[in-house]
């Protein structure tokens, strides 16, 4: 009984190790955000990690959050500032609309109107597109696409996503100030159970099986046919029996992208 309590395999140590991860991987989030232009390739490197743990794929916490960092760095940062803009001019004529413009009218009724609905489809992207640049290689505009395509079409996990993670965050502000120590690595922690759910829609069955790896390109299972999305890396499956459960398909990333090789095209 007592070499079982002690067993590293043990499902108590898996969880006491995972929050010892979450732990040294919000630090790293923390110091990398600081001069927030890097706020995009480290929280992408966050999402590799998180990613990794959810789907018990133990490894190196530091060494793989900078290997993630560095490779995505230039692409993940372009990205992020794409949505900091847009989300400075959202807040911006939100509080345009809120302290100059405070006169009722129907244009200002639907001015607000519109840019809330803005606003809630931009935090709908952005809970995944660092995930999936974390996840899938694919241009910076086939990102931020499918980044729209994912929250719409799977909204019940978006609204989960965000309802948790506002749940936490008032629960950090209000009652439980110890959640601080593991900070936004808890709030991606728990975002990966549902995003994994989602990414595994877009995955080979087979390939998910193998070996843990995912491959850069995978055949159609019915007719063979390879079909391309946009980029010289992305792939979309022909099938229309694979059409409805992936609609489109991305190059895994990093390790899980160097590992393996595209199959010869027939």
């Amino acid at each position: 009984m007592l070499s079982g309590l002690f067993n590293y395999d043990n499902p108590i140590w898996r969880f006491i190790g995972k929050f010892w991860d979450l732990l040294i991987v919000h630090i790293l989030w923390f110091i990398c955000c600081i001069p927030i232009i890097t706020v995009g390739a480290s929280t992408t490197a966050l999402y590799y990690v998180t990613l990794r743990l959810v789907r018990d794929d133990d490894g190196y916490t530091i060494r793989s959050f900078f290997k993630s960092f560095k490779e995505n760095f230039k692409q993940a940062t372009g990205i992020w500032m794409i949505f900091l803009v847009t989300g400075l001019i959202l807040g911006f004529d939100l509080y345009f609309m809120a302290t100059v413009f405070t006169t009722p009218s129907v244009w200002r009724t639907a001015l607000v109107t519109i840019f809330l609905a803005m606003l809630v489809i931009w935090t709908a992207m952005i809970t995944y597109v660092f995930p999936l640049q974390s996840r899938f290689y694919n241009t910076v505009k086939k990102t931020i696409f499918n980044a729209f395509f994912m929250s719409i079409r799977h909204i019940f996990h978006t609204i989960g996503m965000v309802a948790i993670d506002v749940g936490l965050i008032f629960l950090t502000l209000t009652l439980i100030p110890q959640l601080m120590l593991f900070g936004f690595a808890l709030i991606a922690f728990i975002n990966s159970y549902f995003l994994e759910a989602v990414f595994k829609k877009y995955i080979p069955k087979d390939e998910r099986e193998d070996d843990g790896e995912l491959r850069p390109l995978f055949e159609d299972e019915d007719t063979g046919s390879f079909g391309q999305i946009g980029t010289e890396n992305s792939v979309w499956s022909t099938s229309s029996s694979s059409k409805k459960d992936r609609d489109e398909l991305v190059n895994n990333r990093g390790e899980e992208k160097a590992e393996n090789q595209p199959p010869a095209e027939g």
